[in-house]
C-alpha cells in the first residue's frame, strides 16, 4: 500500500512557488531597470542584439543537456508553428527594445504605465479574437483605464506611445503564444535564434575596440544580459506550475509598481499631476479587475463543488 505523503510538503511547494513568482516579478520590476539603465551608454538597439546572442548561449546550452534537441524540434513541430514564433518574434522584439530604450532614457514613469494597462489590454485581445465574454466588472475596468490614458493623452497633447506599445506587444505576444501552445523557454529559444543572425550580424558591422567595443566592466554586464532574460522565466515558470491564477494576477502588478518607484524616487523621472491621475485611474481599474476576476474565480471553485 502506497505511503501518504506528510501533510507538509503540499504547504511548502506552494511557498517555494510563490516565492519564485514573486522573485521573478521583482526581477522584471526592479533587477532589470537597474541592470539596463546602468548601460545607459550603450545604445538600446545593441543592448538587444547582445541579449539575444547571451539568451541562445545560456538557454540552448540549458534545453540541449536537460531536454536535448529532439525536444526543441517536437516543440516547433512544423512550418506553421514555425511561421508563429517568427510573429512573436518580431513582437518581442519591439518589446524588447522599446522597454530598454524607455530605460535609458529616462522614461521608467511611462514604461510603467504600459505595464500596468496590459492585463487590460489582455482582457480586450480575449474578446476580440478568443470570444471570451466581458463581464461588468471587466467592462467598467477597461473604460475606467481608458479614460486614464485619454486625460493623459489630453494633458500632454500626444499620444504616450512607450506604454502603448509595450502594452499591446506583450499583449499579442501572449496571445499568439497562447494560441500556438509553446513550450515557453523553447519557444524563448527558438525566438531569440531567429533573431541570431541579426543580432551578430549587426554587432559585428558595429566592430570591436576592446571587448565588444566597451570596457570590461560593460563587457561583462552585456554577457549578463543572457541570465538576465532567462532566469526570471525560469522562476516564472517554477510559480507558475503551482499557483492559481488569481494569485498569479495579483502578483503581476509587483513588476511595474517597482518600475514606477524606480524611476521617481531612484532616478528622479517627472510624476506631474497628470501622471497622478492617469496612475489612480488605472489603479482603480486593476482594482474592479481584480475583484472581479476573484468573484469569478470563487464562483467557478464553488459550481464544480456542487457539480461533484
Amino acid at each position: 500500500m502506497a505511503q501518504t505523503p506528510p501533510p507538509a510538503q503540499a504547504p511548502t511547494s506552494t511557498t517555494a512557488a510563490f516565492v519564485a513568482a514573486l522573485a521573478s516579478y521583482l526581477i522584471w520590476g526592479l533587477v532589470n531597470p537597474v541592470f539596463f539603465k546602468s548601460l545607459g551608454d550603450v545604445g538600446a538597439v545593441e543592448i538587444v542584439a547582445h541579449r539575444v546572442v547571451w539568451t541562445v548561449v545560456l538557454v540552448g546550452i540549458g534545453v540541449l543537456a536537460t531536454r536535448g534537441p529532439a525536444a526543441i524540434v517536437a516543440a516547433v513541430g512544423n512550418w506553421r508553428r514555425l511561421g508563429i514564433l517568427v510573429v512573436t518574434t518580431l513582437l518581442v522584439t519591439v518589446n524588447w527594445t522599446v522597454f530598454i530604450w524607455a530605460v535609458v532614457n529616462s522614461r521608467l514613469v511611462e514604461a510603467s504605465l504600459g505595464y500596468f494597462i496590459n492585463p487590460l489590454v489582455n482582457v480586450l485581445l480575449g474578446v476580440l479574437f478568443l470570444n471570451e465574454r466581458l463581464s461588468r466588472g471587466r467592462m467598467l475596468a477597461v473604460a475606467i483605464a481608458a479614460a486614464g490614458v485619454g486625460s493623459l493623452v489630453v494633458s500632454y497633447g500626444a499620444v504616450p506611445w512607450v506604454a502603448l506599445s509595450l502594452a499591446l506587444s506583450f499583449g499579442f505576444y501572449a496571445l499568439v503564444r497562447k494560441k500556438a501552445a509553446i513550450d515557453p523557454v523553447i519557444g524563448l529559444l527558438v525566438e531569440t535564434a531567429l533573431l541570431l543572425p541579426a543580432a551578430l550580424g549587426y554587432l559585428l558591422w558595429l566592430g570591436s575596440d576592446g571587448a565588444f567595443g566597451h570596457g570590461w566592466a560593460e563587457s561583462t554586464l552585456l554577457v549578463l544580459a543572457g541570465p538576465m532574460t532567462a532566469v526570471p522565466l525560469v522562476l516564472f515558470m517554477i510559480g507558475a506550475s503551482k499557483l492559481t491564477m488569481t494569485t498569479l494576477g495579483l502578483l503581476q502588478y509587483v513588476g511595474p509598481t517597482g518600475q514606477l518607484l524606480l524611476g521617481v524616487l531612484v532616478y528622479g523621472e517627472a510624476f506631474t499631476r497628470s501622471h497622478a491621475i492617469t496612475f489612480a485611474c488605472i489603479w482603480v481599474a486593476l482594482a474592479v479587475f481584480t475583484a472581479d476576476a476573484v468573484h469569478s474565480h470563487r464562483a467557478t471553485t464553488r459550481a464544480a463543488a456542487a457539480a461533484e
